[in-house]
């Protein structure tokens, strides 16, 4: 059990995400990096789909109001925990009175903060995720009772444990995120095409949780750069009328009205959420589904086996 003391940015509660009511206008949601998210979750044996606190753009303190367990995983920050400083990726013990401080140091935007037994939520159809926009779920604020489950195991087997992320995923500002191409590819003209590919991007300032904007050369339409409004998902790049590419992120909506270039594959997800405005070289590479789907099969293997 946790006791919010202090926020700032955005500090709310992910599971994995509200699928199967997409049809009806409502996004996905969960978290923006989900590698991290379950990650956090597998330090503590938690099931991957476990609620965590998705911290983003700021900064989090805590009071434990009773023994506990935590882990923080994610890029761009740091855990203070009563006298001793933690990196991230990693579980550790706390006592009932003992204030946790996840600060933002450099890079990146958000960090998962997991509890021994899984935060508990109110279920809303179907999952525990917030999506601010829709009302499902709310910002977490100062004086905030956060409850939790029951621990898989003692606190103290769960504490002093390390994710070995270099294994699986590297971080990184200039990362080449691998896409298939979109539904809409033959909307853009060969030139617009070359560009997206053979192009760097940086993230724009405005972005959140529904899509990451980004800035660079821009893309050449074929034609309009408008469609009859269609299906899309976290990941969808959109092209609108002035060439610069939005990637649908966590609170993507079901549709979209302007040509789709390509799809971020899941397994490079991360990389993107994690990429910082103004700063991060961002350039795309096209592979086939086949190896986008193999991508995301070693990336899950992460969290088959407690790691100890």
């Amino acid at each position: 059990m946790l006791e919010v003391l202090d926020v700032s940015g955005l500090a709310t509660l992910q599971d994995s995400g509200r699928r199967g009511w997409q049809s009806y206008g409502v996004p996905v949601s969960g978290p923006m990096d989900w590698f991290a998210h379950a990650a956090a979750n597998s330090l503590l044996h938690n099931s991957v789909d476990a609620v965590t606190i998705e911290i983003g753009l700021g900064e989090i303190a805590f009071r434990a109001l009773r023994d506990t367990t935590l882990s923080v995983c994610g890029t761009g920050f740091e855990v203070a925990n009563y006298v001793w400083t933690f990196p991230l990726w990693t579980s550790f013990y706390v006592r009932a009175g003992w204030r946790v401080h996840v600060k933002k140091i450099s890079g990146g935007n958000w960090a998962y903060l997991a509890i021994a037994g899984g935060f508990e939520a109110k279920a809303m159809l179907g999952s525990k995720s917030t999506y601010l926009r829709g009302g499902l779920g709310s910002a977490l604020r100062t004086g905030d009772i956060i409850q939790a489950g029951k621990p898989a195991a003692e606190l103290s087997k769960l504490a002093a444990r390390d994710f070995p992320v270099g294994k699986y995923i590297n971080y990184n500002q200039s990362p080449i995120i691998e896409v298939i191409a979109g539904p809409q590819a033959d909307r853009f003209t060969d030139a617009g095409i070359q560009t997206f590919y053979g192009s760097e991007y940086t993230l724009s300032k405005s972005f959140d949780r529904m899509g990451y904007r980004l800035e660079g050369n821009p893309i050449s339409h074929a034609g309009s750069a408008d469609l009859i409004s269609e299906g899309m998902t976290m990941g969808s790049i959109q092209v609108p009328a002035n060439g610069q590419p939005i990637v649908m992120m966590a609170d993507s909506p079901s549709t979209g009205g302007y040509p789709k270039i390509a799809n971020v594959i899941r397994a490079d997800l991360p990389l993107l959420a994690q990429c910082e405005a103004g700063v991060s070289k961002i350039r795309f590479r096209e592979i086939m589904i086949e190896e986008a789907q193999e991508n995301f099969r070693k990336l899950n293997k992460a969290f088959k086996t407690p790691k100890g």
